[in-house]
């Protein structure tokens, strides 16, 4: 159980640390030649959904652990 905890562990913080790189791997709009109808606005909606994600995920796998150690030791 504990190779798994930490190979999860190991896997959460390389999302986390990625996350930001991957936001930034493309600039804002479509690019030259394109228009967009004067539509420069440009919100980064998906690094913050990415980190609730995985802060969701990390808590329900505690949760479920913590649930397990309890069921288990009845």
């Amino acid at each position: 159980m504990k190779n798994t905890y930490k190979i999860a562990s190991v896997l959460v913080v390389a999302f986390i640390l990625a996350s930001p790189m991957l936001a930034l791997a493309g600039g804002p709009g479509f690019g030259g030649g394109v228009d967009d109808g004067g539509n420069t606005c440009s919100v980064p909606l998906d690094s913050g959904l990415s980190m609730l994600i995985a802060a969701g995920i990390g808590y329900g796998a505690k949760k479920f652990t913590k649930k397990k150690k309890v069921l288990s030791s009845k």
